[in-house]
């Protein structure tokens, strides 16, 4: 009769321990989706991105110091290999492209093309995905390090290859606006 009981103990752990093991995997997997999702739509934006600095180029040929600064993070996006660095180019370049709408800003000529308001119409439609896959992202890897660090799983978590995963955070100086100064530019044009 004991050894009844133990063995149904012993079923009933095991029976858990599957489970724990199954469910971590599932929500492993699902934080990797959600951050498919997001390079998806990352890869979308670098795709934009030359067509839209090359418009921008045709009326504001002097602003080569804003041009350099999309391209070198577009560069940085396409060169980084993990989560965590696309994530850091990411912010630097929606940081480089607040400029370059800053300067297309200063060219009436230009708001008024068609071709750019389309690229930019597609870009940001591209913006509001990132932004929506970010938050989901972040709702998905809340669950799965939720459930790493808890009991019972953060029992079996560690020793069965499951880490902490990082969420997207704010760039240090997304609250603060960024200075547009148009001063120089209308000077040249």
């Amino acid at each position: 009769m004991v050894a009844l009981i133990i063995i149904l103990v012993v079923v009933v752990l095991v029976v858990i321990a599957i489970g724990l093991y199954n469910n971590l995997v599932k929500l492993r997997n699902a934080v990797d989706n959600a951050w498919s999702q997001i390079d998806v739509q990352l890869q979308r934006r670098l795709d934009l991105i030359p067509n839209l600095v090359e418009t921008v180029k045709g009326y504001a040929s002097h602003e080569s110091g804003t041009f350099q600064a999309v391209t070198q993070a577009r560069a940085a996006c396409m060169s980084a290999q993990t989560p965590e660095a696309k994530m850091q180019a990411d912010n630097m370049l929606s940081d480089t492209l607040k400029s370059l709408f800053a300067v297309a800003e200063a060219y009436p000529e230009l708001k008024a093309n068609t071709n750019f308001l389309d690229l930019q119409a597609q870009l940001k439609d591209t913006e509001d995905k990132i932004s929506y896959m970010r938050q989901s992202f972040n709702d998905v890897v809340m669950r799965y390090n939720t459930a790493i660090q808890t009991f019972p799983g953060v029992i079996f978590a560690g020793p069965m290859g499951f880490a902490k995963k990082e969420s997207f955070v704010a760039v240090s100086n997304a609250a603060t606006a960024p200075t547009v100064d148009f001063g120089s530019s209308a000077n040249q044009q």
